[in-house]
C-alpha cells in the first residue's frame, strides 16, 4: 500500500481476528503447505523480461543514489514515478509495451526499492521532487529529450509538483493515474488503520504476492510476480519479509503529497492526462477544469488502484506517443 495506494487498499481483507475460545476456530488449524502449482503461480519475475537494463544513478555532491531500470532506445522519454511503497518495476508490463515507441525510464523513489540515501524516511514532497530533478539533469544534462511525466499516486502528485516547478526543459506531457486531491486528502485519516491492518511479515516472496494479490492491492499477477519482491526486504531477527518502505514512519509528510494538488495541476502548461479508476474521485476543481477543457481524462473501471498495470501503454500509445514520435 502506499498513501497512494488509498483506495486498494480499502479493498483489502484485514487478518481474521484469533478466537482462543475454540480449538476448532480457523486460527487454531495450521496452515496448508501451499502447493507445487501455487509456487509456481506467485514464484517472482525477473525484470530482464520487461527492462533492458538497470542502472544507479549518482548524485553529486550527496550519499544519494537512485536505482531506475530502462527500457527502449528511441522516442521521447516516458519517466515513471511509482506510488508510496511501491517500486519502479510497477511499470514493468508498460514498458514491455511503450518501448517499441519510446524510452522508459522506472525510478525508484527514496525510500524505496534499490535506491539509497542520506535520509530514507524523508519523504516530503520537496525532498521527492529534489531528487527527480537531480536524477534528470544527471542522466541528460541541461537538452533533455521530449519527456512525458508518469505519476501513479504518490508518484502523480510528484510529477506535478516537477512539472509546475518548470525547471526541465522539454516536458511534453503530464499522465496522472489515479491520484486526486479531494479523495485523497479525506483518506488520510484512515491511513495508519489502512496501513496497521496489512499482513506485515511474510516467511517467503511467493506468500507475499500471492497476499497482494488476494489482498486487491495488484490485481495482475504477472505484474505482482516482477514488482512485489522489490517492495520487501528479509528480516534477519525474524526470519521473514516484511515492508522496504516503513510508510506508517512517515505519516508527518502525507498531507504535503495532495494538498493544492489540484489547482497545481491544471496550472501545469504541457497536456495532461488524468487516468482514474471511478469518477467519484474527481473533486471540484477538477471537475471545472474538466468541462473547461484543461485536461484530458479517462476512467478505467474493475482494474483497482494500480490501474498502470494494466492498460497505461495502451493510453500513453494512442494519446501521447503517437504525436510525440511523427
Amino acid at each position: 500500500m502506499e498513501p497512494s495506494t488509498l483506495d486498494p487498499l480499502r479493498e483489502e481483507v484485514p487478518e481474521e481476528s484469533e478466537d482462543s475460545s475454540s480449538a476448532f476456530s480457523p486460527s487454531s488449524v495450521p496452515p496448508r503447505p501451499a502447493s507445487q502449482n501455487s509456487l509456481q503461480k506467485y514464484s517472482p519475475l525477473d525484470w530482464f523480461g520487461y527492462f533492458d537494463k538497470e542502472e544507479d544513478i549518482v548524485i553529486e555532491g550527496s550519499n544519494n543514489v537512485f536505482h531506475i531500470f530502462e527500457a527502449g532506445s528511441e522516442g521521447p522519454v516516458v519517466f515513471c514515478l511509482h506510488g508510496g511503497g511501491y517500486s519502479g518495476l510497477s511499470f514493468a508490463l508498460s514498458a514491455s509495451k511503450i518501448k517499441g515507441k519510446a524510452r522508459v525510464v522506472a525510478m525508484d523513489l527514496r525510500g524505496h526499492g534499490k535506491s539509497s540515501t542520506e535520509n530514507d524516511l524523508d519523504l516530503s514532497i520537496e525532498t521527492l521532487c529534489n531528487d527527480v530533478v537531480a536524477v534528470l539533469k544527471t542522466i541528460y544534462g541541461d537538452s533533455p529529450p521530449a519527456i512525458i511525466l508518469v505519476g501513479h499516486s504518490m508518484g502523480g502528485s510528484v510529477a506535478v509538483h516537477v512539472a509546475a516547478r518548470k525547471v526541465i526543459p522539454n516536458v511534453h506531457g503530464l499522465v496522472v493515474v489515479d491520484v486526486v486531491e479531494g479523495t485523497a486528502m479525506a483518506s488520510l485519516i484512515h491511513m495508519q488503520k489502512i496501513l496497521s491492518n496489512r499482513m506485515q511479515f511474510f516467511s517467503s516472496m511467493e506468500k507475499a504476492i500471492e497476499w497482494s494479490v488476494r489482498g486487491g492491492s495488484l490485481r495482475n499477477v504477472e505484474s505482482a510476480r516482477i514488482s512485489v519482491p522489490s517492495t520487501l526486504k528479509f528480516d534477519e531477527s525474524k526470519k521473514c519479509y516484511t515492508y522496504r518502505t516503513p510508510l506508517q514512519e512517515t505519516e508527518s509528510y502525507w498531507k504535503g503529497w495532495y494538498e493544492g494538488l489540484s489547482e497545481k495541476f491544471l496550472s501545469c502548461p504541457m497536456p495532461k492526462l488524468l487516468l482514474l479508476a471511478g469518477t467519484d474521485r474527481l473533486d471540484r476543481a477538477l471537475t471545472i477544469g474538466q468541462m473547461q477543457g484543461k485536461f484530458q481524462m479517462l476512467v478505467v473501471r474493475h482494474t483497482g488502484h494500480a490501474i498502470q498495470v494494466l492498460c497505461l501503454q495502451f493510453l500513453l500509445s494512442c494519446i501521447f506517443l503517437s504525436g510525440l514520435c511523427r
